[in-house]
């Protein structure tokens, strides 16, 4: 059966924007349940999407949102909130939903190296919902990205902005990467709906480069016209400045992205990584596209020209 109907979980974040773009440019219904409808604004415009306001952790809302609904997504994901609401109770209770509605295809977005005894609780509560959901008896696809860029991020366009302080104490500094362009990401996604040969498979998804974080924060501040001293900090240091602005508004850093960082976010530097080997994708690297929306020059127009050279 051809899939015409998603519900997106998580729709109104980063990725799910781009995704919801990318699916209803494909003529799929989506549905795309959210807490307060008016924060989804960018969304309402999408022609085949309807923005659905409700409370995707009551059983009732579940079954609501999913009446008529031919797979699932599920992106939703924090790195400083309640770990085990979001990527485990919330898991659990969208595959007890999709059996009840006999909903079989379920794709659902962990993280990079994710798992059991793993240092940060971010981490673990990604492994374990992964787990329910590979354990389900769906037809369900696993993701596994490393940190995702693209005009939107909370990652480079951050990097960006702490760049125009002119001494920059950096935890961490050389925990490495593989960042992910996301609509890569949503490429992965949306060529994974209809195809059999997913279901069941769990894929790390990476780009073509590795980097440490100094690296990254030098070539975000330098795209964005900024070159501020970066003082990369020991490891007391960085557990100490993860714990000072764990209390401080905004919560920039925490000690669980300091322990997150102690695990090298990276795939392979070397080789052709899934998305080209699963999907076709020629995956592109941050210097092809950050400068575009660093220095707030990405034309939509720029957009198609990446689509068009990767044959999208």
């Amino acid at each position: 059966m051809a899939i015409r109907n998603v519900c997106i979980f998580g729709g109104s974040g980063f990725v799910g924007g781009h995704l919801a773009n990318l699916l209803t440019a494909q003529d799929i219904n989506l549905c795309i349940p959210t807490r307060q409808r008016e924060r989804a604004k960018e969304l309402l415009v999408l022609p085949t999407a309807d923005v659905m306001q409700a409370n995707v952790y009551d059983d009732a809302e579940l079954d609501r949102v999913l009446s008529g609904v031919d797979a699932v997504i599920n992106l939703v994901g924090t790195i400083k909130g309640d770990f085990n609401a979001a990527h485990v109770e919330l898991p659990r209770k969208i595959v007890a939903a999709c059996q009840r509605n006999g909903i079989a295809r379920l794709l659902h977005m962990s993280a990079l190296n994710a798992g059991p005894g793993q240092p940060s609780a971010y981490l673990r509560s990604k492994g374990e919902g992964e787990r329910i959901v590979m354990s389900s008896g769906l037809d369900a696809t696993v993701f596994k990205p490393s940190v995702i860029f693209g005009p939107g991020d909370s990652s480079l366009s951050l990097f960006a902005r702490l760049g125009r302080l002119p001494v920059l104490p950096l935890a961490s500094p050389e925990a490495k990467f593989q960042p992910v362009f996301v609509e890569d990401v949503v490429q992965a996604f949306a060529g994974s709906l209809d195809a059999p040969h997913t279901i069941g498979h769990s894929y790390n998804l990476c780009g073509p480069k590795c980097y440490s974080l100094r690296q990254l924060f030098e070539y975000a501040a330098h795209v964005a016209g900024h070159k501020p001293v970066i003082i990369g900090l020991n490891e007391p240091l960085s557990y100490l400045q993860a714990l000072v602005l764990e209390f401080l508004p905004g919560k920039l850093m925490t000690r669980d992205n300091y322990y997150s960082m102690k695990v090298d976010n990276i795939c392979d530097c070397d080789g052709p990584g899934n998305l080209t080997k699963v999907w076709g994708i020629q995956s592109i690297a941050i210097e092809e596209v950050a400068p575009y929306y660093l220095a707030h020059r990405m034309p939509r127009v720029r957009y198609d020209d990446f689509r068009q050279r990767a044959g999208r």
